[in-house]
């Protein structure tokens, strides 16, 4: 595991903490490099349903480290902040930023690459790389752009001002803002919920909606998910639960080979 990034699992959850907090969880080369090794070694976990990302000390993340942006932002496929930021975006199950105080630049599109995003108030964020006269990552624009919208997008990263949540939440940067103070709780409470749905159903979604965004091919995944279905027992368990009024307890962790 690389510097200041802990990973710990309990209940179906892995969360995934930037841990860095004396600069604001800036992340340094290091932690990009080992981002996606953390989320190879989560996506085989059998036990991990679900995974949240979040920062240490209040904020979620103030972006790349600053002293070693030649290392992180390379003009290739190399670029470190892009290649973690597609690992995220690529994980087959759902995923979650927490995000408190500052999440700005590489932290912004660290939680972009997530399926869903959960902020407290007073939360802050920021498009930043006119302030460096860098060009953002294209992925990460077209991501940026797909939540947002052009018009909200260009406002982020020609002005790289810092909005506040509620700017966030209201151009589709954020999914929900919770009451200062209540973040932790709510997103243990909604990645359990998370955590006890068939992740079948979750990763079919997942893989099918991300395909409509890129325009992609739909029908064969959805042929593909459909069998998978059939051989799963999922929905012969969804239905005797619903029947015996109990919580159902889906099995299914991964597509057949």
């Amino acid at each position: 595991m690389g510097e200041g990034l802990v990973c710990e699992v309990a209940g179906g959850v892995g969360t995934v903490t930037i841990d860095r907090p004396a600069k604001r969880n800036a992340m340094s080369a290091d932690m990009w490099r080992a981002l996606p090794g953390i989320l190879d070694g989560l996506a085989a976990d059998p036990y991990v349903r679900v995974v949240v990302l979040t920062g240490a000390g209040g904020n979620f993340c103030a972006g790349a480290d600053i002293s070693e942006l030649a290392d992180i932002h390379r003009a290739d496929d190399s670029h470190l902040s892009t290649v973690a930021e597609q690992a995220l975006a690529a994980f087959p199950k759902p995923t979650l930023a927490a995000i408190e105080g500052y999440c700005v630049g590489g932290g912004c599109q660290l939680a972009a690459a997530c399926d869903l995003r959960f902020a407290a108030e007073g939360a802050r964020f920021g498009v930043t790389p006119a302030r460096l006269g860098i060009v953002y990552p294209a992925a990460a624009t077209a991501r940026l752009v797909g939540l947002v919208g052009a018009a909200a997008a260009k406002y982020l990263l020609y002005s790289a001002d810092l909005v506040d949540a509620a700017h966030a939440l209201r151009v589709g940067l954020l999914d929900e803002v919770v009451p200062a103070g209540g973040l932790a709780e709510r997103v243990a409470a909604f990645a359990a919920t998370l955590a006890s749905r068939s992740l079948l159903t979750q990763q079919a979604t997942k893989d099918i909606v991300d395909a409509i965004v890129a325009a992609g091919p739909v029908e064969e995944k959805a042929r593909r998910w459909h069998a998978e279905v059939a051989a799963s027992g999922e929905v012969e368990e969804g239905v005797a639960a619903f029947l015996e009024r109990r919580a159902p307890a889906f099995t299914w962790t991964s597509p057949r080979s």
